[in-house]
C-alpha cells in the first residue's frame, strides 16, 4: 500500500510527488519516448539519504527506480507508482593530481568528471556525450574514446561505495566485498545504489587530435573496407567511431552539407599531436573528404561536441549488437541499410574495440564478449510532435535482424526496454551472467533493484527476467 504522508525519517533532500509544481520537470529523463509517473522521487543530497529511501521503498513494498544522468534510453530511471531515488544532487567531483585519483558521487555527469580531471591534465574512459551519468554508463562497462589505450570504465574503477537492498552501506574494491566489486564493474544497477566511485585517472591533453572527417553516404562500403585496413594497424591511442547519420546544421559545419547523409569517422587521439596526425595519415589519403575538422581541440571540449545531436526530451528508440571483424558480406549488409531510416535525427554509430579493452580477460570483470571488434548501435531518434515511430522503430528492429549470422553478443548500456528476456544474457554470457546471478542472491536475494536489464538472484540455470527493462 502507498503512503499518504509524504515524509521520510531522517530524509534531508528533497521529496517530490505529483502535487508539487515541478513534479513533470523532475519525472522527466532524456528518453522523451518514456512517460512515466513516481509515486515519489526522492532526491537525495548524501548517501544516509539513499539509505533511509531504500529502507522506506522496503517497508512501503514500493518498486525502486534509481536515477544517476537518467541517460538510458530503456528509462529504468524512472517508474510508475513506486519510488525514484534519484541522484541528480549528487554530483561532487574531487581529484587526487598527485595519486591520479578521482572521487565522484552517483549523481555526477562525465562533463562534470571531465571539466574536474583536465584542469590536472587527467581524464578517465568515460562516454561520447557529456550529460551521460556517470553511475550507469561505468556499471554497464563505459566505452568512449580512451578505451582502446586505457581500458573501459570499470577497468578503471578502483572502488564504489554501495547502499544494499537492505540499506546497508558497504565499500566494494579488491580489499574489500570483492565478488560484489567485480558484478558492479558490468553487471548494472541489479546490486545496490552506487553512491560513489572512485576511479583510476591518466595523463591525457588537455589538448588532444580529436574530431570528424567526412564523406558522402554513396561511399559507405568503400570507406567501411577502408577503414577496416585502417584500424588492423591503428595504435591502441587512436579510438574511432564510424557514424552513419544527416549532418546535424551545426555552426562548425558549412550550411552547404547541413542535413546532408554521410559517412563520418570520428577520431581521437590520446596521446601526443604529432603522433595522432601521423596515425591519421592513411584514412585522410581516402579520397577528398567532403569535410575534415579533425585537429588540435581541448579535450573536454570533444567530450560535449556531440552533445546537440542527442537532446533531452527527444523520442529515442535503440537496437545494438556486438560484431566481428569487417568482412566484405558484414560490410554490404552495413552499407545497405545505415540510410533506410525516415528520420533525419536517426544514426547508426559502430564503436572500435580491442586495444586494452580486449587484453583484459574474458570473466576478469562483468563486461561480456571483450574479444569482440565492434559495437554496434542502431539509433532512432525525432522530435517530439514528429511522425516517425513506427518507421523507425521498424528500421531498427529490421536493421538488427539483418546483421543476425554476425552478432556476437551486446553491450548491455545499449539494450532498449523491449528486449527479448535472453539477450542480458546475451550481453555477458553464460559463465558471466550465471556468476551474476550468484552474486545477486547473496546481495539482493528478493530483487528489489529489478528495474533494470535485471539479472534475478539464484537463476544460474534459466534466462534473465524482465522486471524491469535497460539500464540504470
Amino acid at each position: 500500500m502507498q503512503p499518504t504522508v509524504v515524509e521520510i525519517e531522517g530524509f534531508r533532500g528533497r521529496l517530490i510527488n505529483a502535487s508539487h509544481a515541478d513534479y513533470d520537470v523532475a519525472r522527466a529523463i532524456w528518453n522523451g519516448a518514456i512517460d512515466r509517473r513516481p509515486h515519489l522521487i526522492a532526491r537525495c543530497i548524501g548517501a544516509a539519504d539513499v539509505v533511509a529511501a531504500v529502507r522506506f521503498a522496503r517497508d512501503h513494498n514500493l518498486e525502486i527506480a534509481i536515477r544517476g544522468g537518467g541517460h538510458g534510453v530503456a528509462g529504468t530511471a524512472v517508474c510508475d507508482d513506486g519510488i525514484v531515488i534519484d541522484l541528480s544532487a549528487m554530483r561532487g567531483v574531487r581529484v587526487d593530481p598527485a595519486g591520479r585519483r578521482a572521487w565522484v558521487q552517483g549523481g555526477a555527469l562525465w562533463g562534470d568528471v571531465d571539466r574536474e580531471t583536465q584542469a590536472h591534465g587527467l581524464a578517465t574512459t568515460g562516454g561520447i556525450v557529456s550529460h551521460t551519468g556517470v553511475a550507469g554508463l561505468t556499471l554497464g562497462g563505459g566505452i568512449g574514446w580512451l578505451m582502446r589505450k586505457h581500458g573501459l570504465a570499470v577497468d578503471n574503477l578502483l572502488a564504489a561505495d554501495v547502499v544494499t537492498a537492505d540499506g546497508e552501506r558497504l565499500r566494494a574494491s579488491e580489499d574489500e566485498h570483492l565478488d560484489l566489486f567485480w558484478a558492479l564493474r558490468g553487471g548494472g544497477g541489479n546490486f545496490g545504489v552506487v553512491t560513489s566511485f572512485e576511479f583510476r585517472l591518466h595523463p591525457v591533453g588537455p589538448t588532444v587530435l580529436a574530431g570528424p572527417i567526412l564523406w558522402d553516404a554513396s561511399d559507405a562500403g568503400e570507406v567501411l573496407r577502408v577503414y577496416r585496413d585502417f584500424i588492423r594497424d591503428a595504435p591502441d591511442e587512436l579510438g574511432t567511431v564510424v557514424k552513419f547519420c544527416t549532418v546535424p546544421p551545426l555552426s562548425v559545419i558549412p550550411e552547404e552539407l547541413h542535413w546532408r547523409p554521410v559517412v563520418m569517422v570520428g577520431a581521437c587521439y590520446a596521446g601526443p599531436i604529432e603522433d595522432g596526425e601521423k596515425a591519421l595519415r592513411p584514412l585522410r589519403a581516402f579520397r577528398t573528404p567532403l569535410l575534415d575538422l579533425a585537429g588540435p581541440k581541448p579535450y573536454v571540449v570533444f567530450q560535449s561536441a556531440l552533445d546537440s545531436t542527442v537532446l533531452h526530451g527527444w523520442n529515442y528508440y535503440w537496437k545494438a549488437t556486438h560484431l566481428p571483424a569487417l568482412r566484405d558480406d558484414l560490410i554490404d549488409v552495413i552499407a545497405g541499410h545505415v540510410f533506410s531510416c525516415s528520420s533525419p535525427r536517426s544514426y547508426v554509430a559502430m564503436f572500435h574495440l580491442k586495444g586494452a579493452v580486449s587484453r583484459v580477460a574474458e570473466g576478469a570483470t562483468a563486461f561480456g564478449n571483450r574479444q569482440a571488434s565492434h559495437a554496434i548501435i542502431v539509433h532512432a531518434a525525432w522530435r517530439p510532435g514528429e511522425d516517425f515511430g513506427d518507421r523507425e522503430t521498424a528500421w531498427t528492429r529490421g536493421f538488427l535482424a539483418a546483421l543476425g549470422l554476425f552478432r556476437k553478443g551486446v553491450y548491455v548500456n545499449f539494450l532498449g526496454g523491449d528486449e527479448d528476456p535472453g539477450r542480458v544474457r546475451e550481453a555477458y554470457g553464460d559463465s558471466v551472467f550465471d556468476r551474476l546471478a550468484d552474486v545477486k542472491s547473496s546481495y539482493d536475494p528478493d530483487n528489489v533493484f529489478h528495474h533494470n536489464q535485471n539479472i534475478r538472484p539464484g537463476l544460474s540455470a534459466g534466462v534473465s527476467g524482465s522486471d524491469g527493462a535497460g539500464d540504470t
